[in-house]
């Protein structure tokens, strides 16, 4: 076994590599962008090593940085994990160059499977089913448009050197394709620098199913059954799953055969994905199934594999890459219950699924334990960088049958508590749940189909928001008994006409709400029929403290809210705060807290008093630092718009 390991890698796969290598006594060596100064994967490795700026470019993307980090650490081997440079054939030969292991498999293997033109020719010449279409070389745009009229229309064109749905277009008809090939070509030479294309006949129902393989430099190749990962979202997959629903056996040994034969038709070793494209239109069949490209590293959605066979993958790679021959045969792999993955990203549906970035005020995914295990890269406190994929975790259910573990993974999405980014989570349970998915109906455009339905966009609702609220003001209540001052420290709700009953303004996602709040036996939400809301108790309820200012935020089934007291000043800031310092009453109304003395010293932002008008409460802050001067306002009392009420002697002035 190889002593030490550089993880040329950030996030999660770092993390789950780490504590795999771990486990067998591996040293562990991260390396980290000035983004990642902080992150996870470096807390957990054994050393971590600088690589640059936070721009994947500058330092995860630098080959040469990277090599020299891991011969400077002394490492012995290399494991690319996903993406960045898992898949570039220079960088596993300059690691080999190096003198170093190179956690992957040859070279030779991966720049063979790089480009979808090359990759076919092999896969057919090995006997392995291919989509009808032409792959070869000439790109003459006459020529390509020929080829579609004898393949026959609809077509895809396929960027060679693409992946994540970059570089293709669908054609339905013969006018549409020389646009399409035009922006094709296009978009491939932005993406990959080649602009060199292939066209294939489109399957009509087209399901994503692959196959694990693994191999080592012995000779010896096996699968470890297949993942379905038809469930996508611009050719990004979303929710992946072993096994495959609705596979048969024979479909399943003549798959698993096609990916093995795959795997020696380039010598291949280590980990690898043989993904298949299978024509579901009337069933999934032996003859419905095509090679669509070998993924030459660990799949993202490896988890599922690990789940249903009770292997770990990487322990797998790390005996490869140190000469063992493959713990087990193909006999030996067994098939186990069913399991899901979902991928939970800071992302907000709502919106165009636009990345949501910032500090994670609180991550609660569930517990591991029963068939639920969770994979991040992140934790409570950390921050979800712009520079980055914006993954915050994969969820994977592990259950005796497929109807099990998908309500186990809905269940686990509804009560994930992440508060701060938003993420895709109530998307996530809802697809989980979708009638078409259950029933294994559903190909790889179910996603796009039924999008709206997958989304909610309505408001809060008002038991949700009520939680909120309710606990907002307990809590201002509570720091203001504490410190003696202020509006609620009082807090028996007496007042001699009964009931007090004060209509409150708040923010909600920035924007100002009213709310009515009785104050009695305890804090309550009242309705516009005078109606006591009751919280919800589901709701997860996170407060934050960012000096005088409090927000807290609610999440309940995959969405989340901010709400805030409404805070009021005439002079709005610093900006167009009076150069004497003087803070006057907004409006007429009653003087009902005073948070200050003569004397005191506050902060921007501070509440400095509170006044009630036609049943609303408006806190006044301090438009900027200083000392309390000149208090003119004081407790329960009439007061004039504009009246004076105090001073405040600025730093500068003093």
């Amino acid at each position: 076994m190889i002593d030490s390991l550089l993880i040329a890698n950030r996030g999660e796969i770092a993390c789950r590599i780490i504590r795999t290598a771990k486990r067998l006594g591996v040293r562990t060596i991260a390396v980290y962008s000035q983004a990642d100064a902080d992150a996870l994967h470096v807390r957990m490795a054994d050393e971590a090593h600088f690589i640059g700026p936070a721009a994947a470019s500058e330092s995860y993307l630098r080959a040469g940085r990277i090599l020299k980090t891991a011969k400077e650490a002394g490492a012995a081997a290399i494991h690319p994990g996903y993406g960045f440079m898992s898949e570039n054939a220079d960088f596993a030969q300059l690691t080999r160059d190096a003198e170093m292991v190179f956690v992957g498999p040859p070279p030779d293997a991966i720049a063979a499977m790089g480009l979808k033109d090359r990759a076919k020719e092999i896969m057919n010449d090995a006997g392995v089913p291919v989509v009808p279409g032409y792959h070869g070389s000439n790109q003459d745009p006459a020529f390509l448009k020929r080829k579609a009229y004898e393949i026959g229309y609809p077509v895809l064109i396929k960027a060679v050197a693409g992946g994540g749905g970059k570089g293709m277009r669908k054609v339905a008809k013969a006018l549409e394709f020389d646009d399409a090939l035009v922006a094709a070509k296009r978009e491939a030479q932005a993406a990959f620098g080649n602009d060199a294309v292939l066209i294939e006949r489109f399957v009509r129902s087209p399901r994503h199913i692959e196959v694990q393989v693994f191999a080592d430099g012995h000779g010896n190749v096996v699968h470890l059954f297949e993942r379905d990962c038809s469930l996508q979202r611009r050719h990004q997959k979303v929710i992946e799953e072993a096994p495959a629903p609705g596979m048969s056996e024979e479909l399943r040994a003549a798959m698993g055969k096609a990916a093995c034969d795959a795997a020696r038709a380039v010598s291949y070793e280590g980990a690898g994905t043989v993904e298949f494209i299978v024509d579901s239109a009337e069933g999934l069949s032996v003859d419905g199934f095509f090679f669509m490209e070998m993924n030459t590293r660990l799949q993202v959605e490896h988890p599922v594999t690990e789940a249903v066979t009770g292997l770990d993958l990487v322990e797998w790679q790390l005996r490869v890459a140190s000469g063992e021959v493959l713990p087990l045969g193909q006999e030996d792999i067994q098939l186990n219950g069913h399991a899901v993955e979902a991928r939970l990203y800071a992302e907000d549906p709502s919106n165009g699924f636009l990345p949501s970035t910032g500090k994670l005020v609180a991550l609660e995914l569930g517990n591991e334990a029963s068939g639920l295990r969770i994979d991040s890269g992140v934790e409570s406190g950390d921050v979800i960088s712009p520079f980055y994929d914006p993954m915050i975790a994969k969820v994977i259910a592990h259950a005796p049958n497929r109807s099990e573990a998908m309500a186990k993974l809905a269940r686990t999405l509804d009560g994930a508590a992440v508060a701060g980014p938003r993420t895709n989570s109530g998307f996530l349970a809802r697809l989980c749940r979708h009638p078409s998915f259950l029933a294994g109906d559903f190909d790889t455009g179910l996603i796009d189909e039924t999008l709206p339905s997958l989304i909610d966009t309505g408001p809060v609702e008002d038991d949700v928001l009520a939680a909120g609220l309710v606990h907002l003001v307990r809590s201002e209540m509570a720091l203001n008994a504490a410190t003696g001052s202020g509006p609620w420290s009082a807090q028996d709700g007496f007042q001699l006409s009964g009931e007090r009953v004060v209509e409150r303004s708040f923010q909600l996602d920035g924007e100002m709400i009213a709310r009515s709040v009785a104050f009695g036996g305890d804090v309550q939400i009242v309705d516009g029929a005078g109606e006591r809301i009751e919280p919800n108790g589901e709701a997860r309820l996170f407060e934050v403290q960012d000096g005088s200012d409090r927000s807290v935020f609610i999440v309940h089934k995959g969405r989340q809210w901010v709400v805030s007291p409404h805070r009021f000043t005439l002079q709005d800031g610093d900006a167009s705060a009076p150069s004497d310092g003087l803070v006057t009453v907004p409006m007429h109304g009653r003087i009902i807290g005073v948070c200050v003395a003569d004397g005191d010293v506050v902060e921007t932002g501070d509440i400095l008093f509170s006044v009630e008008a036609m049943k609303m409460e408006h806190a006044v802050l301090a438009p900027i630092e200083g000392m309390i001067e000149d208090l003119a306002v004081v407790n329960d009392t009439q007061a004039q718009s504009g009246d004076a009420a105090l001073r405040i002697v600025g730093a500068t002035d003093s």
